[in-house]
């Protein structure tokens, strides 16, 4: 885990859908990933499947994958085994990567298995909201327009990988711009994945606790939630708080010689001192 993100091997994906509801049966009717290291593309993924079910008008209108389409499409019993094997040892990328996860193990119920579990999953939208704040607001095109990202959205599975994957190497750059180059760093401010970032908090809770018991100081290097600035503090810590589902470290930071809050996942670097 404490790894370089250029050591890490990336699978940006995508899927196109019958509907946007899988509880209410919607089905995957394509998917497609490139996998990356550093700069590199190694390998690609694309398929159309066939759902076994009809299109809603909606989705057709959104990506215009027609029933005739995927008559002779391999059925997702055939295809995800292989995309299983294909982001096998990646860390999982997606835009609005709680949809497709959504889908995906969705997919994986109909077959009789449990959900997707031992992989990061990495959200796009997650690091585009940290990233960039404050935008009007954050579809992949408007944030790729943003950013000055020339592409054309055609809302297939693997064009808008193409433009998710444009999107990550520049919001990378960003994050090496501001000394933030490592895995675990990376992971904690942009995964998904339930358990995992669990473990992370409860492990910052338990240190922050710890300097509490202690009556010490923390040195702490933060990630700002409204200027997506990398500052490094020394806080006296006086208790945490959960809110909303968020926990917080509340103390006085001697930066700005005042009591100020701190989100748990937005600190990049914990010391006691």
């Amino acid at each position: 885990m404490h790894r370089n993100i250029e050591e890490i091997e990336f699978t940006i994906f995508d899927t196109e859908t019958t509907g946007l509801a899988p509880g209410l049966g919607d089905r995957i009717v394509e998917i497609a990933a490139v996998r990356l290291k550093g700069a590199e593309q190694v390998a690609q993924f694309e398929t159309l499947v066939n759902p076994q079910r009809q299109i809603c008008e909606a989705a057709f209108m959104v990506n215009q994958i027609s029933e005739e389409m995927l008559r002779d499409a391999p059925a997702m019993e055939a295809v995800l085994p292989r995309f299983l094997d294909f982001i096998q040892g990646s860390c999982l990328c997606s835009y609005n990567a709680s949809f497709d996860l959504e889908f995906l193990n969705h997919e994986l119920s109909l077959m009789g298995k449990a959900e997707l579990e031992g992989i990061i999953v990495v959200d796009l939208l997650k690091m585009a909201r940290r990233l960039l704040p404050g935008l009007e607001r954050y579809s992949l095109s408007f944030v790729t327009g943003h950013l000055g990202i020339k592409f054309t959205q055609k809302h297939r599975a693997l064009s808008d990988v193409q433009l998710s994957l444009k999107l990550f190497m520049r919001l990378k750059k960003m994050l090496k711009a501001k000394g933030i180059v490592d895995f675990l760093s990376f992971s904690r401010l942009f995964a998904i994945k339930a358990n995992f970032l669990d473990d992370i908090i409860n492990q910052r809770a338990s240190e922050i606790q710890e300097a509490i018991d202690l009556g010490v100081r923390l040195k702490i290097e933060y990630l700002g939630a409204s200027d997506a600035r990398v500052t490094q503090r020394q806080i006296i810590p006086k208790e945490i708080r959960k809110d909303k589902g968020r926990s917080y470290l509340v103390g006085h930071c001697c930066l700005r010689n005042a009591e100020r809050v701190f989100r748990l996942d937005n600190i990049l670097k914990l010391e006691i001192i």
